[in-house]
């Protein structure tokens, strides 16, 4: 009895603990907005994980907003990641034509393997290794988050490692893309689907096809929204390898094994499957679009605001030399893929 008591004040005490946190995550997406709504070019998640980096590192935050924070990076990010889900059909997917599929998954494969390889040869860990090829091939902090919660990594400073390199690199590709694109002769629509097919962060592909025209705009979201579909096929064979390693082991980790498909990636799958059987209504749809934003940019301010430039200057140089690796092979894949398709 004494437990069944005390049951509702654990939630409730639970639920005061993230409350400060939640607070702070809904301000920094007030202000994104505020912000792009004086720069629509630019992308509401990408300034929001700005101002969450720069909250941390100008401000002293108080311990009492670390909880809400930590419950904002990853339980409002894959509520974001179902919701997502709804703005795919496979039907759309599919209209990109063969050889840009082709293209989309030969740079999440080419994107995994020089990047597993080079974070070998560069003695990086197993799992910091792991979370950078997955924001890098597949849809930045979200793949980072996702991978996490297959892994569970053991150090939550390589968490935050790769996703400040996301941002970072994500960020640079932004004027660098298009400044290459112009150096190449390639038009605004191969340049969007090229920026789709390349750049890490949904967000960050926004930013680059929204100054390139409608058409662009159009391509580069679609191409990158297929590579955010393979998260799922992804995560499938990151869990199903996590389980392998743990089952060799005779130390009773097994006990732990983490779930074949997470909850969150069958919840992003089941919404594409029922957005692509048409009976959504449009209504729906955007509605559940606004939320998905909202959910991803308290997200994003959440992961940027556990950015500590201390922490990337203690990690050394290596991380951003697999960043810069992994980035230029994903960008090289998908300009052959680009270019051979068109």
């Amino acid at each position: 009895m004494p437990s069944i008591a005390q049951a509702p004040h654990s939630h409730a005490g639970a639920t005061r603990r993230v409350v400060p946190g939640l607070g702070l995550a809904a301000f920094g997406v007030l202000a994104a907005l505020g912000i792009a709504a004086l720069l629509p070019t630019v992308s509401v998640l990408l300034i929001a994980i700005v101002l969450g980096i720069l909250t941390r590192n100008l401000l002293p935050l108080p311990e009492q907003v670390e909880p809400g924070l930590a419950f904002a990076a990853k339980r409002l990010l894959r509520a974001g990641i179902v919701l997502l889900g709804l703005q795919l059909v496979l039907g759309d997917i599919l209209g990109l034509g063969a050889g840009i599929i082709v293209t989309v998954v030969a740079v999440v494969a080419v994107g995994f393997a020089v990047t597993l390889l080079a974070g070998r040869l560069l003695g990086l860990s197993g799992t910091q290794t792991l979370l950078i090829a997955s924001g890098f091939s597949i849809c930045g902090a979200a793949a980072v988050a996702a991978v996490d919660g297959v892994v569970r990594t053991e150090d939550e400073e390589e968490v935050v490692t790769a996703v400040a390199l996301v941002v970072v690199f994500g960020t640079l590709m932004i004027p660098a893309l298009p400044l290459a694109a112009a150096a190449l002769g390639l038009d605004a629509e191969v340049t969007g689907l090229w920026a789709g097919a390349a750049v890490h962060e949904v967000a960050q592909v926004v930013a680059i096809g929204g100054t390139l025209g409608a058409a662009a705009l159009s391509a580069a979201v679609l191409v990158k929204l297929a590579r955010v579909l393979l998260l799922a096929p992804v995560m499938l064979l990151v869990s199903a390898h996590r389980r392998r390693t743990l089952r060799s082991r005779a130390d009773g980790e097994a006990a732990t094994l983490p779930p074949l498909v997470p909850l969150f990636v069958a919840g992003f799958v089941a919404m594409v499957a029922l957005r692509s059987t048409g009976i959504v209504p449009a209504a729906v749809v955007d509605t559940a679009g606004l939320v998905q934003s909202a959910l991803l940019a308290a997200a994003m301010f959440a992961l940027g605001a556990g950015v500590r430039l201390s922490l990337l200057r203690r990690v050394g140089a290596r991380p951003f030399a697999l960043a810069a690796i992994s980035t230029l092979a994903v960008a090289a894949t998908g300009l052959t893929g680009v270019l051979l398709a068109s």
